[in-house]
């Protein structure tokens, strides 16, 4: 399946970084000017995935599906925003595995990309922050496009600008949302094992624990 691969798109979050700390203090901070108590990191990581805005919904009301009054919602968005764009890489670090995967990629010399759905404005400083941005060819926000993950539009808009098929790009993630994208782009994916998603085995069509491992599959995948 991979041995066709010509280009590989990543998640961000939960994925190339553990941003759950600096992601959790926002959150945290959020919900104290409200006079809300505390979440724990792991209540929080149920939280992430479908982009600020629901994330700010969810954690003011702690349920995945919770929808907080319009005015304190538009209220915590604009200081969660605030807070977390002043703290972006306090605690956020690439996972074991990713710079080395990333350069052993490159000189491969296969086209990289991110697609995620955190918001371009803070996706881009982060990755510069991080010192990860230099490795991709493109890097997609949820605001990006029209539409975001689940949507197939940002990896059909990723293999167009990278002048591939969209069967030889990969998608790497580690969220339905990673999986559902992939699917209806036509993409083949990879599940990593770690990072905030829940994804069940046999969703993805492989699953790795680490990135360096990428390189293997895609080598192993053409002997």
């Amino acid at each position: 399946m991979f041995s066709s691969i010509e280009a590989l798109a990543f998640d961000l979050d939960g994925t190339l970084v553990d941003s759950l700390p600096d992601l959790a203090a926002a959150a945290n901070a959020m919900r104290e000017h409200f006079g809300l108590p505390r979440l724990t990191d792991a209540r929080v990581a149920g939280h992430v995935g479908d982009g600020l805005a629901k994330l700010v919904h969810r954690t003011l009301t702690d349920e995945r599906d919770g929808v907080a009054e319009p005015a304190q919602w538009e209220a915590g968005l604009a200081f969660f925003a605030r807070h977390y764009r002043e703290h972006l890489a306090d605690l956020t670090r690439p996972y074991a595995g990713v710079v080395e995967a990333l350069e052993l990629l490159r000189a491969r010399r296969l086209p990289l990309a991110v697609v995620t759905n955190k918001p371009a404005a803070f996706a881009m400083p982060l990755l510069e922050q991080l010192g990860l941005a230099g490795y991709f060819s493109l890097i997609l926000g949820g605001d990006s496009l029209p539409e975001k993950k689940p949507s197939a539009l940002p990896l059909t808009h990723t293999a167009e600008v990278l002048g591939v098929a969209p069967a030889k790009l990969a998608m790497v993630g580690d969220s339905i949302n990673d999986v559902l994208a992939a699917r209806a782009a036509g993409c083949p994916v990879v599940a990593v094992s770690y990072g905030y998603g829940d994804l069940a085995d046999g969703d993805a069509d492989a699953t790795i624990g680490n990135l360096v491992e990428l390189y293997d599959l895609l080598k192993n995948d053409r002997a």
